[in-house]
């Protein structure tokens, strides 16, 4: 019985562990601000793909953590003279139950192809006002 106690204080404690390690996690990321942040990381099958994150803007690069991994490296990192706003629209029904309510999608493109970001009203305007304060000469034209 005693072994049996202990493998649940085991289980218990290694959980607790866990949640501990992806909150500090969540606590470094955000310590200079950021923004929640869904990015569309496959598109095999409509609707399907998205997964939440934080992202944070550093300079000219928009950086995206994967909201539950353990890693303390971006997944994904946006470069301003990069990305281009292809498109804007509403999720569609089946991305409405993976996105956060009232979020915007917006269709990208980047050097790597396709990029599909959704975000709230706010954390748009204040994407959008990232992408297009680049100083005047700072990225040569295209």
């Amino acid at each position: 019985m005693a072994t049996v106690l202990e493998g649940v204080a085991l289980l218990f404690v290694l959980g607790f562990g866990l949640l501990a390690v992806l909150f500090v996690r969540r606590v470094l990321i955000t310590r200079n601000g950021a923004v929640e942040l869904s990015v569309r990381l496959y598109r095999a099958r409509l609707g399907r793909g998205w997964a939440l994150g934080l992202a944070r803007f550093s300079g000219d690069q928009l950086r995206w953590y994967r909201l539950f991994s353990f890693s303390p490296w971006p997944r994904r990192v946006l470069t301003r003279r990069e990305l281009v706003v292809v498109g804007r629209r509403d999720p569609s029904e089946q991305e409405t139950l993976a996105l956060m309510t009232g979020s915007v999608v917006l269709e990208c493109t980047d050097r790597h192809g396709p990029v599909e970001l959704a975000m709230s009203g706010s954390a748009l305007t204040g994407f959008l006002s990232w992408l297009e304060s680049a100083a005047p000469g700072s990225f040569p034209t295209r």
